[in-house]
């Protein structure tokens, strides 16, 4: 699996943006970061189901610069790219790429039990700017998820 990861508003390649890889289940595979290029490659086995998470690490430099995005139920391909494009922290995200967005930190959720990530993830929802109530009350029980006790 591979492809390139850049900008939703200038179609700029996204250095250092973590790539994670995972079963339906939920179990990670594999993850690795974008180059300057904003290209990536994952080894996963051709024809498996898999879950795609593009997102920043709370460690490094851009962490708080863009918004994650999620792709579920994608059947690995060596032929064919999975390319993404990321919204950056504070700008404007219309219906379907809120949808993402969005689905990005629900998959975040559900995999990610470090508590410098969801500091980071907060200070990013925080951010959304949805058009749509329902986005807006899914960032709102997402936003109070990451904000809240981290055992």
């Amino acid at each position: 699996m591979y492809g390139h990861v850049r900008s939703i508003s200038d179609d700029e390649p996204i250095a250092m943006i973590k790539v994670s890889v995972y079963r339906p289940d939920l179990t990670l595979i594999d993850h690795v970061y974008t180059d300057e290029d904003g290209y990536y490659a994952v080894a996963v086995a051709a024809g498996e189901p898999v879950a795609v998470r593009f997102d920043t690490h709370h460690s490094l430099v851009n962490a708080e610069k863009w918004q994650p995005s999620a792709v579920v139920g994608v059947i690995t391909d060596d032929t064919v790219p999975l390319d993404r494009r990321l919204v950056p922290v504070g700008q404007f995200a219309e219906t379907a790429t809120g949808v993402d967005v969005l689905g990005g930190f629900l998959l975040a959720s559900a995999v990610e039990e470090d508590a410098g990530y969801a500091v980071s993830a907060a200070a990013r929802l925080a951010q959304i700017k949805t058009n749509t109530t329902l986005l807006q009350g899914v960032q709102n029980l997402l936003l109070r998820y990451f904000e809240g006790p981290r055992t």
